[in-house]
């Protein structure tokens, strides 16, 4: 089993995220009780989250930020403006070659 690394900018990137999770929580006036009610997720598990721990699951992120109140749909925001794939298909190219770095 190999190790994943996570590099700083995506790690900064993940801490931000748990930081805005749970700021749109606490602005909300949510206990975390009421998080591990609504998520069925565990009290370590809802801290991770607001953590921004990468050992959790997207899933999690999703499902907690659906308990805070339905904020999961926020999700559908991720690449939506992708400059350079929609490049890439306005100049319909056909061979896009992926880079594999070893």
């Amino acid at each position: 089993m190999s190790k994943v690394v996570i590099m700083p900018f995506t790690m900064n990137i993940l801490k931000t995220l748990g930081e805005q999770i749970k700021l749109a929580r606490l602005r909300r006036r949510i206990p975390m009780a009421v998080i591990q009610e609504r998520s069925g997720l565990s009290r370590p598990t809802i801290i991770a989250v607001e953590h921004g721990s990468p050992k959790v699951s997207m899933g999690n992120y999703a499902i907690v930020l659906h308990s805070i109140g339905k904020l999961d749909k926020d999700l559908l925001l991720v690449a939506k403006d992708d400059e350079l794939g929609r490049t890439y298909q306005d100049l319909k190219l056909k061979d896009v070659r992926r880079v594999f770095v070893k």
